[in-house]
């Protein structure tokens, strides 16, 4: 079996794991077992009678040391993140079968925030109702640091990476010269993004319910404030997907945005078969000449413009990759780039304009990184791979359609057994390690006596949200208004499944348990967050780099908020 692949690496891991887990937690002693308040009572080893822990299914490993509970923390993390990753390839393989809509509304969201939601379900349900009163607060730190991630630190990065110039109330495209200028670059986004937004501001309404009791120091209705936010938050939950269904915006956007990359890819490839020289001149900038001339082959009547049946006679011969495009839609969308006078005819010039827009569009990449050479067909090259990519980074499986349209139904049928089995895969992996990771946290927390929740806080986002992150933040980078609107409507809207699943979740364990809930500061967090960053972006489209700034820093803030109220002024 080759390790190379993620899956096979996965299932060794979980080997290693069941090999281990036959020999119990025995560790000899230390020389000097007094404590002397220093890193000695940190990193020491227990003694006999310290050293009895139980095993998770009565196999997996246990340890009551700082360095053995960290390791088992990174290796239960690190399947985590894998399940994380398998679920959300399967839903890119169930979206490229089934499309947006239910799949797209209802499934993907859902399948994004199950990791976070089986870690949160196994730290409410372990041992008896004390142990999880203890353990609970763990899925509050993992829900907490989710959001808290999500909008300060992942939010002010996407700024940082995606930067452009700031024109009046728009950044532009792929311009980025003013450096780090606090208030001359920046991203823009669309207003579905603000709509995002302002939905995201409405999912704190649940914490509002089920903190009024203890705002207002009363005891007695704790428990029906969170019968009653439990109600509220699956009724927002429900009402969330159903919005999806039925107005899956974000995920036509970015199927949109994917087929007009195929547009540029496919006209620009043809154009270079048809030019007699290269598109590129030796320094690198578009030949003008070679254009014309270009334009003038194709301009069939030779009337000094093109029509609608001039470019869809260009169009037919040109294979659009990875997807099924119609050609009407295709020589549509040249028509809305190139006709910039609106008389739904192209002339010379806007031909010319338009083809180095395109080119220019396509080489982006390569003039940033100081590679601005004449080689017209390795450019494009890299322009597939990018966009290739960005099938990955978008989650949506587009690529491969029109192929596996061609090719019969068995490709259709192993795509969608392949997405099922990924998502099984996923979904036992999320399901077998959430209670092993919870019980690692909750041991590392008793051997160092640092609170479960700044550990589940700070580490357990990063191994559940660490691929949506990387992702945002590479696909950020690609310098556009478009994609920026795609990436921060992404992170709110995950925020937001956030917000309503995992505390759907989380309320129903303390209800049905009868778990004390003591989460004022938690809760706090988690409103100022949202308030600060929904607010914000739910009135402007324009974001300087000032505010990735402010973004970041909320994070910091946050931890030591919690920290001041829970252990100087005694909320827990």
């Amino acid at each position: 079996m080759s390790l190379s692949s993620p899956s096979h690496r996965t299932l060794f891991i979980f080997f290693l794991l069941i090999l281990c887990g036959h020999t119990h937690a025995r560790f000899f002693t230390p020389l000097d077992p007094v404590s002397d308040g220093g890193w000695s009572s940190i990193i020491r080893l227990p003694t006999a009678e310290e050293s009895t822990c139980e095993q998770t299914y009565g196999f997996l490993p246990c340890t009551t040391t700082v360095l053995g509970n960290l390791f088992l923390i990174l290796i239960y993390g690190f399947l985590m993140f894998k399940a994380a990753t398998f679920l959300s390839n399967g839903s890119e393989l169930l979206l490229e079968i089934l499309g947006p809509g239910i799949v797209g509304g209802l499934f993907l969201p859902i399948l994004g925030a199950l990791p976070d939601a089986m870690l949160i379900l196994v730290s409410g349900l372990s041992g008896s109702k004390e142990t999880a009163q203890s353990q609970v607060s763990v899925g509050m730190g993992l829900l907490a640091g989710s959001t808290v991630l999500l909008l300060t630190i992942i939010w002010g990065t996407c700024v940082i990476v995606g930067k452009c110039d700031i024109e009046g109330t728009i950044a532009i495209d792929s311009q980025d010269t003013r450096g780090f200028s606090l208030t001359g670059s920046g991203v823009s986004t669309d207003i579905w993004t603000s709509y995002a937004a302002r939905i995201m501001v409405l999912s704190i309404v649940p914490f509002l319910i089920v903190q009024l009791p203890q705002a207002l120091d009363s005891t007695s209705g704790r428990h029906l404030a969170v019968l009653i936010a439990l109600i509220v938050s699956v009724c927002l939950l429900i009402s969330y997907c159903l919005y999806q269904i039925f107005q899956p915006w974000i995920q036509r956007r970015k199927l949109e945005y994917i087929e007009h990359k195929h547009v540029i890819l496919g006209f620009l490839k043809h154009l270079k078969m048809r030019s007699l020289g290269r598109l590129l001149r030796e320094d690198g900038q578009p030949d003008t000449e070679v254009i014309k001339k270009l334009f003038t082959t194709i301009d069939e009547n030779k009337d000094g413009s093109l029509t609608h049946g001039e470019l869809r006679a260009l169009v037919v011969g040109i294979q659009f990759e990875e997807i099924d495009l119609d050609h009407d839609d295709a020589v549509k969308r040249i028509m809305v780039d190139f006709d910039t006078s609106n008389n739904q005819l192209i002339d010379e010039e806007e031909f010319v304009s338009g083809v180095c827009r395109w080119l220019q569009r396509a080489r982006g990449a390569r003039v940033a990184s100081g590679d601005a050479g004449p080689h017209t067909m390795k450019f494009l090259s890299d322009y597939h791979t990018e966009t290739k990519m960005e099938h990955d980074l978008l989650d949506v499986g587009v690529g491969g359609q029109s192929e596996e349209v061609a090719e019969g139904v068995e490709n259709a049928r192993w795509t969608s057994t392949k997405a099922v089995l990924l998502l099984l895969l996923g979904a036992i992996i999320a399901a077998a390690f959430a209670d092993p990771l919870v019980d690692a946290v909750d041991n590392f927390s008793e051997a160092t006596t640092i609170p479960a929740f700044f550990i589940s806080f700070i580490f357990l986002p990063l191994a559940t949200n660490s691929s949506e992150a990387v992702s945002a933040i590479i696909f950020a980078s690609r310098d556009k208004r478009q994609t920026a609107s795609l990436t921060f409507s992404e992170i709110y809207g995950a925020v937001t499944m956030n917000n309503v699943l995992c505390l759907s979740v989380f309320l129903a364990l303390v209800y049905a348990r009868g778990l004390t809930w003591d989460f004022s500061s938690e809760v706090l967090v988690i409103f100022i967050v949202c308030i600060v960053m929904g607010v914000f972006a739910s009135f402007r489209t324009v974001f300087p780099l000032w505010t990735s700034i402010l973004a970041i820093l909320l994070y910091p803030f946050s931890l030591a908020l919690v920290y001041v109220l829970d252990y100087v002024f005694g909320w827990s």
